[in-house]
């Protein structure tokens, strides 16, 4: 793990990805009988992504996963249906892809991963974060590894990490009751 104060990151950060299976859910998967795949989502998780959407913070999802549920929970809550990358396997380029189209350079966004596959993003992101129990390949790399486990409030906390030191973190009843 990085021997410094993550902290430091968190002023420079001005857009967030997610991978989804084990960091926006347990990781938990049921598949239903006509082959859908369900995912249970945290709300409070949810009411962060809308905070960003709400101050104009880019949101990536990058998943290797694929569903109609993926799209519609994130476009719900304010994520551009074009920065959601479902079958995802090499995410490195749809990370940079999601820089690329917002104009932002890869250190100026944080990237929560859980599994080996997100470690290419990882080492690039400006703040690299796992969830609690993300598999220790990934904590051993990262900048930061939540107290929260996947699907238990990581996203929220990050996400209200960066935007309290960024001065983003308040709520306008008036625009969020309008939201969406």
């Amino acid at each position: 793990m990085p021997n410094y104060n993550y902290k430091v990151r968190l002023h420079s950060i001005r857009a967030f990805a997610f991978d989804v299976d084990g960091v926006m859910t347990d990781g938990t998967i049921i598949s239903m009988p006509d082959g859908e795949l369900v995912r249970i989502f945290n709300s409070k998780d949810g009411f962060a992504l809308r905070m960003c959407s709400m101050k104009g913070y880019p949101v990536a999802i990058i998943t290797g996963g694929t569903s109609d549920g993926i799209v519609s929970r994130f476009t719900g809550l304010g994520v551009d249906k074009a920065d959601i990358y479902q079958k995802s396997r090499d995410k490195r380029p749809d990370f940079m892809d999601f820089c690329d189209r917002h104009g932002l350079r890869p250190g100026e966004v944080a990237y929560a991963g859980d599994d080996i596959p997100d470690i290419p993003v990882l080492r690039i992101a400006g703040l690299s974060v796992a969830p609690a129990d993300a598999v220790p390949e990934v904590k051993d790399i990262c900048d930061y590894v939540s107290l929260f486990p996947g699907g238990k409030g990581l996203a929220r906390d990050l996400i209200e990490q960066v935007l309290k030191v960024r001065g983003d973190w308040t709520l306008d009843t008036e625009v969020y009751s309008k939201l969406f």
